[in-house]
Formats: structure tokens, C-alpha cells, sequence
């Protein structure tokens, strides 16, 4: 039933009608054709009738004026000439008044007892027609209806004194028609049944392919979760549940791919996203498609919602006026496909109030077959600390050439002296000059010293820490230094707390942190200024020992602090100093030095595990710091 109504729905008003006058003119014809045969019926039998009336009647007659009913010699004679002359009576049954058998022609027992049982049922329901002479008749069931009972009442007098029964052949053309009209009723029946169930049978399997077509033309469209409804009566119930079936499989098949091609799409965004590159993606209209964390944070787009926008629309003017002619070539050369191995890259300024410089590598993707671009990767490289590198290491060979250049020169120039005017000079002038080539020398040792100590501390190689006296290796340093500072008219002050005893750390790395410092420190503060080289213990500091127990434990630092009244640093200075080949004096060029020093105090510094801090401020002075781990005596752990 609930197909049924889902199926009348869904049809249109055309097929509708169309059914609706069909099964109309099927009833109508049916109808007409069922009254046209009953009436032909219902004509035969009033002729039937009034034939079976008349004879009953006309016997009736010949009976009354021939015969005395009194005499039943006479009577039987009679009956009997009737049904010997007559061919088509069957039989005669001569009743009394009661309704019993008196005579009868021909003589059956078994079917006399019938009969007259049966005459009995007749008579008690046609007393009425009895009672007024009228015959009475009927077909026997007895004899499957082929034969017509006539009933005829005897009556003398207007009394009644008995009846006869004839039994005469039925008329075959009445049974004939009979037969016929209920045979056609019942085909005509069944034709209306089968002609129901073939309309609905012929609109199911046309619903059926429309849904099936419908189905189809969903799953060519990648509509994988198109499903037929499924009923039980439905002939094509096993082709419904294999199409359900396909489009199942095809719908995991979809979303495994889909959950596949996902992950691999979030893998490489995440891959992508941690990069330091700069990564943006855009399509050949130049729309974004994707941006990673760098790059969102190089153009300030964090808090933008950018993808499906329009480039042009966020990229500073200049950069958008490069870019624009790179992408209508790579689409113009794609296109053409003369070259689809095309790529281009060039360096620019982001701001040019500030030192920012990237390198903008564009690469085009194309299609599964390469032939097709399908969009664009910007790949961005920021290369300001590579140019501040390469400056650095052009400045370091510069300097070093210079440094090397000069001793050289100076040694060269005073042995060669010493050659030339060896018989002129006197012994203090030649001493004289070989210190000065002596000092050159050593000079030159001291920058060698210096690359080769960088390059070993960049090695990464493992320093032993022991147990250090600092107040010796203190004093030791500052010894050293005085005689310089004094030269310099320079205050060299040592200030040591005296509850410091020993430190953790390697001996000659901290010895060459310290006179690196305190070098750096004399070197760059002016005449009758001071250099303070202080020591001093900090507060308990509670660090954690073992993660798994969640135990604390309280260590002693010592701070190691060197203050000098020197030029300062500036703020921006003092994010590079610690960089190789770095010197803040270049843009002056009066100092000496190579710019590997406090690279090489960072470096040391590292071992320890600790990281040297600063605080300068420009014409005041700068204070350099570092913490180590302070030992009370040598068997502490």
C-alpha cells in the first residue's frame, strides 16, 4: 500500500489521467457487455416461462376435458399415452392431495423417493400458486438442471385432489445462455484483475528503471550515496540490493580515498607550516589557497582571513608590481607549453625601513600529466642574516687581511732593516727592532689562536668541568690585565665576595672567558675611566633533579660580572655581538680585533651551560654577566 501511494506521487498528471480512463473504459465495456448478455438471459427465460405455463396449462386442459378424475384406470391410461407419444417428457408423477406418490412413468424407486421429497419441498413453498391453479415449474437438480419440472394442479370443482408432475427436457438454448453469461462474467472478472495487476505491475518496473536511471546518473556524478528504496514484493529485488551494494563499496572507496588524500593533505600543510620558509600557494587565477604560519607572520595576515582573496589585494605595492609579470609569463609559457620546467626567483625588501631582504623562489605545479597548470607555489626566504652573514665574513676577511697584512709588514720591514743596515745599527737599535718583530709574531699567533679556537669550539666537542678556586683564577686574570690598564690610565678594580671558594668549570676555557672579557672591557673604555670585574654569590635557586620523584633540591650560583664605563652598545648592536665576525667598532675602524671574541665567550660559555647576559646603554657603559654553579669545597657533589 505504501508503494502504491509513493508510486501515485511520484507519476505525473498525464500518466494519471491516462490510468484513471483506462480502467474506466475497462469497467464501462466490461459493464455493457455483462448487461447485453443478462438481458439476452433474462429474454430467454420470459419465453422459457410462458412456454412452460402455456404446455402446463394446455395439459392441463386435455386432462380435465378427457378423463374423469374419479376413474384411475382411465387416468393412468392417459398419463401414459402422453409420456409413450411425447418424446421429450422424461417422466410423469401422478400426486394425491396429501403429496404422495401414485403413479409414475417410468418406475424408479430410489429416484420416485427423491422426487417425491423433493415435490414435497416445492409444493410447501408454492402453496399459494397451488391453490389457485396455476403451473407451477422448476429445473431438477437431480438431473443437473437438463430437465424442467412442470407442476399441475388437479382440481374438481375448485377443490384440489392431487397434481402431476412433468418432467420435460430443460431448454438447451436457456442453459446455454446461462452458462455462457456466467463464464463471461467470471473471465470478464478475471480479465479486470489481471488488467490491474499488469497496469500496476507495467508502472512498478517503470518506476523501478526510473529510479535505477536516477541512481545511475547520481553515481556519475560521484553521488555515492544515492540508494534505491528497497521492498519486498519487488521483482527486482536482487538488482536493487547489488546497485545498493556497488554504490556502498563505492561510497567507501570515496571516503577512504577522501580520508586518505586528507591526511596526506594535512601532513604536508603541517610540513609545510613548520617550515621556516615562507610557503604560499595560489591558483592560476591568482587566488590564495594556502599560506603558512611564516608567511602569515612575515605580512602580518595571522588574524586575516585571506584564502580565495585576490594577492594583489595584501602584498605591499611593490612587491605585487614584481610578482604580477612573473605570473602572467609562467601562465603565458605553461600555456603555450613550451617550457614547463619554467621557474623564477629574485630578492627584494619587504620594508625598506627595515633591513628585511627575502628571496622569492615561484615554481609552478601542473597536473597529474604535467601538461596543465593547476596553480603556483611562492616559496619566500628570508636572507637578511645570510647578507648580514656575508657581510660579516667579507668584513672578517677584510680585517683579518689587515691583521695579517700589518704584523707582516712590520716584521718584514724590520728584518729587513736589520739585513740591510746590519753594520750601521747599533745593539739597542737591532733589540729594538726584534721586539717589535717579536710582538708582531705574537700578534699573529693571537689571531690564528683565535679562528682555530672558534673552529674547536664549534666542533662540539666535550670539555671536562672540575672544581675551580675562582678567586685564584680571578686575581690570576686581572694580574695580567693591570699592566695594560695602567698604560691606559684605565682603574682595574677586583671585587670578590669572600664566601665564594669554588666554581664548576673548565680552567682554560673560563680563563680565556674572562681575559676576552676584560680585554673587549679595557679596550673600549676611555682614558681615566674604570673596569670592574665583581664576583658575587646569588640567592638559593630551586631547581628540579629527578623528574620521576618530583624532587627538588636548592643550588648556589655565583655571578661573574664585568663593568666597564666604555662607548655602550646599542640597543640593536646588542642582539649581534654575540654573532661570529662581528665587530660594533667597524664603523669607525680605529680598534683592533678580528670580531671572534665574544663569539668564542659564547661558544665556551655553552659548555658550562650557561648564557652570558647584557645590559649597555650608549656613552655610559656596559656590564657583561654570566652564572656558574658554585662548589663549597672539592668533595661537594
Amino acid at each position: 500500500m505504501i508503494f502504491i501511494i509513493k508510486w501515485w506521487r511520484d507519476i505525473k498528471c498525464k500518466t494519471r489521467l491516462l490510468i484513471v480512463i483506462t480502467i474506466l473504459l475497462s469497467l464501462i465495456i466490461t459493464t455493457l457487455i455483462f448487461l447485453s448478455l443478462d438481458i439476452i438471459r433474462q429474454d430467454i427465460s420470459i419465453i422459457n416461462h410462458r412456454f412452460y405455463k402455456d404446455m402446463g396449462e394446455l395439459f392441463n386442459s386435455q386432462i380435465l376435458d378427457k378423463v374423469n378424475l374419479s376413474n384411475n384406470y382411465q387416468l393412468f391410461s392417459l398419463l401414459e399415452k402422453f409420456y409413450l407419444s411425447t418424446s421429450n417428457i422424461r417422466y410423469i408423477f401422478l400426486f394425491n392431495i396429501d403429496g404422495n406418490l401414485v403413479f409414475s412413468l417410468p418406475m424408479y424407486y430410489s429416484v420416485n423417493h427423491n422426487l417425491q421429497s423433493l415435490h414435497d419441498i416445492f409444493i410447501h413453498k408454492n402453496v399459494n400458486n397451488i391453490m389457485f391453479n396455476i403451473p407451477l415449474f422448476s429445473n431438477d437438480p437431480s438431473f443437473l438442471n437438463k430437465i424442467t419440472d412442470i407442476i399441475i394442479p388437479l382440481s374438481i370443482s375448485e377443490r384440489y385432489i392431487g397434481s402431476i408432475k412433468l418432467g420435460i427436457n430443460a431448454n438447451l438454448n436457456y442453459l446455454f445462455s446461462s452458462n455462457f453469461i456466467y463464464k463471461i462474467g467470471f473471465l470478464i472478472f478475471i480479465w479486470v484483475i489481471f488488467f490491474s495487476f499488469f497496469i500496476f505491475y507495467s508502472l512498478s518496473v517503470i518506476n523501478f528503471f526510473k529510479d535505477l536511471l536516477y541512481g545511475i546518473q547520481n553515481i556519475s556524478l560521484s553521488n555515492f550515496n544515492q540508494r534505491i528504496e528497497f521492498y519486498l514484493n519487488n521483482p527486482f529485488s536482487d538488482l536493487i540490493t547489488i546497485f545498493n551494494k556497488i554504490a556502498e563499496k563505492l561510497a567507501y572507496y570515496e571516503k577512504t580515498n577522501i580520508d586518505q588524500i586528507i591526511v596526506e593533505k594535512n601532513k604536508l600543510e603541517s610540513i609545510v607550516s613548520i617550515i621556516a620558509d615562507g610557503a604560499i600557494l595560489v591558483d592560476i587565477d591568482l587566488r590564495f589557497l594556502f599560506v603558512n604560519h611564516t608567511a602569515r607572520q612575515v605580512f602580518n595576515w595571522t588574524n586575516c582571513d585571506i584564502v580565495g582573496n585576490f594577492i594583489g589585494f595584501y602584498l605591499p605595492a611593490h612587491i605585487t608590481q614584481t610578482l604580477l609579470p612573473i605570473f602572467s609569463n609562467l601562465i603565458k609559457v605553461n600555456f603555450i607549453g613550451t617550457n614547463n620546467s619554467f621557474k623564477e626567483e629574485f630578492c627584494i625588501h619587504l620594508d625598506y625601513n627595515k633591513n628585511e631582504i627575502f628571496r622569492f623562489i615561484i615554481t609552478p605545479i601542473l597536473d597529474i600529466n604535467k601538461t596543465k597548470l593547476t596553480s603556483i607555489a611562492i616559496i619566500m626566504q628570508d636572507i637578511g642574516k645570510e647578507i648580514e652573514l656575508n657581510d660579516a665574513k667579507h668584513q672578517f676577511i677584510s680585517n683579518v687581511s689587515h691583521e695579517l697584512r700589518t704584523p707582516l709588514c712590520n716584521i718584514g720591514s724590520f728584518l729587513e732593516t736589520l739585513l740591510d743596515y746590519h753594520n750601521s745599527l747599533t745593539l739597542s737599535q737591532k733589540k729594538y727592532f726584534l721586539n717589535i718583530a717579536n710582538n708582531e709574531t705574537k700578534r699573529l699567533a693571537r689571531l690564528v689562536n683565535d679562528i682555530l679556537d672558534l673552529s674547536r669550539l664549534e666542533f662540539k666537542m666535550d670539555y671536562k668541568l672540575i672544581h675551580i678556586h675562582l678567586i685564584q683564577l680571578l686575581s690570576s686574570v686581572v694580574k695580567t690585565f693591570q699592566l695594560i690598564a695602567k698604560k691606559n690610565h684605565i682603574n682595574l678594580i677586583l671585587d670578590i665576595d669572600s664566601n665564594i671558594s669554588y666554581v664548576l668549570a673548565n680552567e682554560g676555557l673560563l680563563f680565556q672567558v674572562i681575559s676576552n672579557l676584560l680585554s673587549n672591557a679595557l679596550k673600549f673604555t676611555h682614558t681615566d675611566g674604570q673596569v670592574i670585574l665583581r664576583a658575587y654569590l646569588l640567592s638559593s635557586v630551586s631547581i628540579l633533579v629527578n623528574k620521576n620523584n618530583i624532587h627538588d633540591t636548592l643550588i648556589d650560583l655565583v655571578r661573574i660580572e664585568i663593568i666597564d664605563e666604555g662607548i655602550g652598545i646599542d640597543l640593536i648592536d646588542q642582539k649581534s655581538i654575540f654573532d661570529r665576525f662581528v665587530r660594533i667598532e667597524d664603523d669607525i675602524h680605529i680598534l683592533k680585533g678580528t670580531g671572534l671574541g665574544l663569539s668564542i665567550v659564547k661558544n665556551i660559555l655553552s659548555k658550562h651551560n650557561t648564557n652570558i647576559m647584557i645590559q649597555s646603554h650608549l656613552c655610559v657603559g656596559t656590564s657583561l654577566y654570566f652564572d656558574l654553579l658554585h662548589i663549597n669545597s672539592k668533595i661537594d657533589s
